[in-house]
C-alpha cells in the first residue's frame, strides 16, 4: 500500500489566497519595541494575526476608556494635575498586565520562531509559489520594498495590500480610517495647508491623534521588511526548483563536438526565467538539454538601499522607523504649544527621527559590517541550453525576449 506524501516536519511557511505566512529571522528587540509602541503590532509582524488583532483592539478600547493618551500628553507637557484628573483608574489598572504580556510574549515568540526559521532554511522544501481560490489569486513574486513603504505612508495598510497581505492590509486600513476620522486628522491637514495653525490645534482630538504615529511607523516598517523577505523567499524557491528539475545528470557540458550548439544566458531571479524555460520546452528543447545553475553572489562593500533585485537581510529601516515614530509622537504632543501646530511638527519629527535612524544604521554598518552583495541587476542564475544548429537562433530569440541580462553562444 503506497503512502501519502508527507509535508516537511519543519515547513518554511504557507501561501493562501489571502496571504503568505512564513518563517524568517527577526530581531527580537525590534519586535518587542513594536509591541511596546502599540500592543498587537509585534504579533502581527510575526504572522500571529489572531493574537495581534485582539491585542490591538484591546489597546484601542482600554486606552480610549482610560484616557491614557490624554494623560501622556499632559504629563509630557508638564501639566501633571490635569493628567491625574483625566485618567480613569478603573480602566488604567487593567492596562499594565496585558501591556507587559504583549512585550514579553512577542519577544519570547520571536526567539522560538527564529530557531524554527534556521531549521526550515536547512531543508530544500519551500512553499508553493501560487495559491488560487474562487475569490483571490496569490502569486509569490518580486516587488519593490520602497513602493510598499511609499503606499504605507500614503495610507497605512496599502503597502500590505500591495504585497498581498490582505488580512493585515485591511485591518490597518480600517483602523487608520477610524483613527483619522475620530481625531479630525483631515480637517487639521486642511487648516495646516492654509496656515491656520491655531485652528489646527483646536480641531484635533489628541486622544485619537497620538495613536497615529505608531500606526504609520509600523505600517511602513512591516510592509518594507515583508517585501524584502518575500523577495528572498522567491529567490530561494526558484533556486530549489532549478536544482531539482534543471540540473539533470544526463546534461552534457560543452565539448568539442561540432554537432552541438550551447547557448548561455544570465538572469536575475524572476518569473520570466520560468517562462523562458517553459517556452523552450514547448518548442522542443527537452529538460535534459537545459541546465539552470543558481549562482552564489560574491560580497563587496555594503550599499545603503535595498531594491527589488537584492536585499541582504541587514535592515537599514528598523531604527529609522522606530526613531521616526518616537520623534513624530513628541512632535505631535509638543506641536499643540508651538507655532506650526501638531501636524507640521509631527511630520518634522517623522523626517528628523527617520534621518537619524538611517544615519546611525549607516555608520554602524560602515564601521562594523563592511560587506554585502553587489547592488543592481546581477547574474543570479546561469542558463545553459544544448541544441542543434537550426534551433540556435530560436533559442536566442526566446532568451532575448524574456529579460536575459546577457547571451553567449559556443559552437
Amino acid at each position: 500500500m503506497s503512502q501519502l506524501p508527507q509535508s516537511p516536519r519543519r515547513p518554511k511557511g504557507v501561501i493562501t489566497p489571502l496571504a503568505i505566512n512564513f518563517l524568517h529571522l527577526r530581531n527580537p528587540y525590534t519586535i518587542a519595541w513594536w509591541s511596546a509602541a502599540y500592543p498587537g503590532f509585534g504579533h502581527i509582524s510575526l504572522g500571529c494575526y489572531v493574537r495581534g488583532f485582539l491585542l490591538f483592539i484591546w489597546e484601542i478600547l482600554t486606552n480610549t476608556q482610560a484616557k491614557l493618551n490624554m494623560a501622556i500628553l499632559y504629563s509630557f507637557t508638564g501639566r501633571f494635575d490635569l493628567a491625574k484628573e483625566i485618567i480613569d483608574t478603573r480602566w488604567l489598572l487593567l492596562y499594565p498586565s496585558v501591556f507587559i504580556f504583549s512585550i514579553w510574549d512577542s519577544y519570547r515568540l520571536t526567539m522560538k520562531l527564529n530557531r524554527l526559521a534556521v531549521l526550515a532554511d536547512r531543508n530544500e522544501e519551500v512553499i508553493r509559489p501560487v495559491s488560487m481560490s474562487g475569490m483571490e489569486i496569490n502569486i509569490l513574486d518580486k516587488r519593490s520594498p520602497w513602493v510598499a513603504a511609499a503606499w504605507s505612508l500614503l495610507g497605512p495598510g496599502l503597502g500590505h495590500l500591495y504585497t498581498h497581505q490582505i488580512p493585515t492590509g485591511f485591518f490597518l486600513l480600517v483602523w487608520w480610517i477610524t483613527i483619522a476620522y475620530c481625531s479630525n486628522l483631515l480637517q487639521a491637514v486642511h487648516f495646516t495647508a492654509f496656515g491656520l495653525f491655531e485652528q489646527t490645534g483646536a480641531v484635533v482630538d489628541p486622544q485619537w491623534l497620538l495613536s497615529l504615529p505608531s500606526v504609520y511607523g509600523f505600517a511602513v516598517y512591516d510592509s518594507y521588511v515583508n517585501t524584502n523577505e518575500y523577495n528572498r523567499l522567491f529567490e530561494k524557491e526558484q533556486a530549489v526548483l532549478f536544482k531539482q528539475q534543471y540540473q539533470s545528470p544526463d546534461f552534457k557540458m560543452p565539448t568539442q563536438l561540432a554537432s552541438e550548439v550551447y547557448i548561455t544566458a544570465s538572469f536575475s531571479y524572476s518569473i520570466a526565467l520560468e517562462v523562458v524555460i517553459s517556452e523552450l520546452e514547448q518548442r522542443g528543447i527537452s529538460r535534459e538539454h537545459i541546465c539552470a545553475i543558481p549562482m552564489n553572489v560574491p560580497w563587496k562593500e555594503r550599499q545603503l538601499i535595498d531594491t527589488i533585485y537584492q536585499a541582504d537581510g541587514l535592515s537599514m529601516f528598523d531604527l529609522a522607523t522606530v526613531l521616526g515614530t518616537i520623534f513624530m509622537l513628541f512632535g505631535v504632543m509638543w506641536g499643540f504649544f508651538w507655532q506650526w501646530g501638531p501636524i507640521i511638527w509631527g511630520l518634522i519629527g517623522l523626517l528628523l527621527g527617520g534621518a537619524l535612524g538611517f544615519l546611525f544604521k549607516y555608520l554602524y554598518y560602515r564601521l562594523y559590517m563592511q560587506k554585502q552583495p553587489p547592488s543592481g541587476k546581477i547574474t543570479e542564475v546561469v542558463l545553459i541550453v544544448s541544441c542543434r544548429e537550426p534551433e540556435a537562433s530560436m533559442v536566442e530569440k526566446v532568451l532575448a525576449a524574456n529579460l536575459a541580462l546577457s547571451i553567449g553562444r559556443k559552437e
